[in-house]
């Protein structure tokens, strides 16, 4: 299956907001009825929060064989100097690898794919789509501990497990920290 794959950045991010926000509260309808960490409103202060970072990018696949209906996205921004991004790691690691320069990880926030369009490969072209065009020299993503075959399909891709790590923010779940070098 091909996707025709657009790309976006923060100065789009106001207009495609409600896209994002409809295919989240699609694929989440059933988890945010549990899980006040699954919550649309939750949901839609961290893409605000994603989408005013500098370097904030996103890629949505469209199916050109179904009038180019939205099948899902990708975004992410690279972690600034100060990131709190590795501020939750539970794992010990050298700390060289969890300095940020502002220009040395790009962080994957979201990668979802609508129901009909799963498994055809669809997720695997916005992950690549979206980091093919970056100039960090990794990307880091974050895995939900109870989700392992999204950890196994990432591992496939090339992604790594650099420990586990719970984000300073109430009801977070436990993650896996995951690595791609990208260069």
């Amino acid at each position: 299956m091909s996707l025709d794959i657009r790309h976006y950045d923060r100065h789009q991010a106001a207009e495609l907001r409600p896209l994002l926000l409809d295919i989240y509260a699609e694929i989440y309808k059933e988890a945010a009825e549990e899980d006040p960490f699954a919550t649309v409103d939750r949901f839609a202060q961290g893409l605000d929060g994603w989408s005013i970072r500098p370097g904030w990018t996103c890629t949505v696949g469209y199916d050109p064989a179904h009038d180019d209906e939205p099948v899902g996205y990708a975004y992410g921004a690279p972690l600034p100097q100060d990131a709190r991004w590795w501020g939750g790691l539970i794992t010990s690691v050298d700390p060289a690898l969890t300095k940020e320069t502002g220009q040395r990880t790009y962080a994957l926030s979201e990668l979802m794919v609508r129901k009909p369009w799963r498994k055809t490969g669809a997720a695997r072209q916005l992950h690549d789509a979206l980091l093919s065009r970056r100039s960090e020299e990794r990307a880091t993503l974050l895995v939900d501990q109870d989700h392992p075959k999204v950890r196994a399909l990432y591992e496939t891709w090339g992604w790594t497990t650099l420990g586990d790590l719970r984000p300073r923010l109430p009801n977070a779940p436990l993650f896996h920290a995951m690595l791609l070098p990208l260069h």
